[in-house]
């Protein structure tokens, strides 16, 4: 039986939302661990990453091959049988991610690497690249897989899936996912790290 997609937040759901926390979607050794700058006051008020309308991160990972349907936000603990997760550099919700502070944003990197050291994904896939220039201390990062990585599990910064980024279509942002896919795929053949 197919479940329903979750009720929309109302105006108060969203303005409650606001600086709270969602749990992350995370096992040990996974494929690749997806991470977000922070939850949105969508995904606050639902308890869902990548909630609001218009975000393109579920269409990316059906468009790209990484799931064999287009998932809703609730179903996200279903990626986890799909060897993928979903984590975020800060876990505070806010309306904007420009709300976040560098201080927050490096603490945040911090973090994020202790969850990696802890956790042994193959592949963290970044999604943000001002965030990850902020967070990690590399101005000069571009899109793609990084020559640093972490513990053992290469590090790939991917577009921001918001609908807010005009710099990348839902075509081209399935397009970076696609090679991320590819890659995560060959890692996988290699077997444990």
């Amino acid at each position: 039986m197919a479940r329903s997609a979750a009720p929309r937040p109302t105006p108060a759901d969203l303005a409650a939302a606001e600086g709270k926390t969602i749990p992350d979607v995370v096992a040990p050794d996974l494929r690749v661990l997806f991470c977000g700058i922070n939850p949105g006051l969508w995904s606050g008020a639902t308890g869902h990453h990548f909630a609001r309308p218009g975000n393109r991160f579920w269409p990316a990972l059906f468009r790209s091959g990484f799931t064999p349907r287009l998932f809703r936000p609730d179903e996200q603990e279903d990626l986890l049988a799909l060897g993928l997760g979903i984590t975020n550099v800060v876990p505070r919700t806010t309306a904007k991610a420009a709300e976040l502070t560098t201080e927050e944003l490096r603490d945040g990197g911090r973090a994020l690497a202790e969850r990696v050291s802890r956790y042994g994904p193959r592949i963290l896939a970044v999604l943000g690249l001002g965030a990850y220039r902020t967070a990690f201390g590399r101005p000069q990062t571009t899109v793609g897989r990084q020559p640093d990585a972490f513990d053992e599990a290469e590090v790939w910064v991917l577009p921001n899936p918001s609908g807010l980024n005009a710099h990348y279509t839902l075509d081209a942002l399935a397009a970076e996912f696609r090679t991320l896919r590819e890659e995560s795929e060959r890692v996988s053949r290699r077997g444990p790290h």
